[in-house]
């Protein structure tokens, strides 16, 4: 089971085989979105396709299909105020 706390960290290594941390977003608080991939010729770009409402779905689909899928966070640009200095900060977008 997947631990959702925001200060959480997952030990990866890397390839020079040291061991670092790495800081694990808050998946809980962003709105995330399934896509297949557009189906057609494709041109080596990233194509959306048919989205699915949920991760489930979303696998179930792909795994038919033998095909990949996308999961996209959403996220908006504020404005917060750090010391009298305006900084543009991310926040997770609702989903609506």
């Amino acid at each position: 089971m997947e631990n959702k706390s925001a200060s959480a960290t997952q030990p990866i290594t890397t390839d020079d085989g040291a061991t670092a941390r790495r800081k694990r977003r808050n998946s809980a608080d962003v709105a995330l979105r399934y896509f297949l991939p557009k189906t057609g010729p494709s041109s080596g770009a990233v194509e959306l396709g048919q989205e699915v409402a949920s991760e489930g779905e979303a696998l179930i689909e792909a795994f038919k299909h033998g095909q990949q899928f996308y999961t996209v966070a959403v996220w908006k640009a504020v404005p917060e105020v750090n010391g009298g200095s305006p900084v543009i900060v991310k926040q997770p977008a609702t989903q609506k």
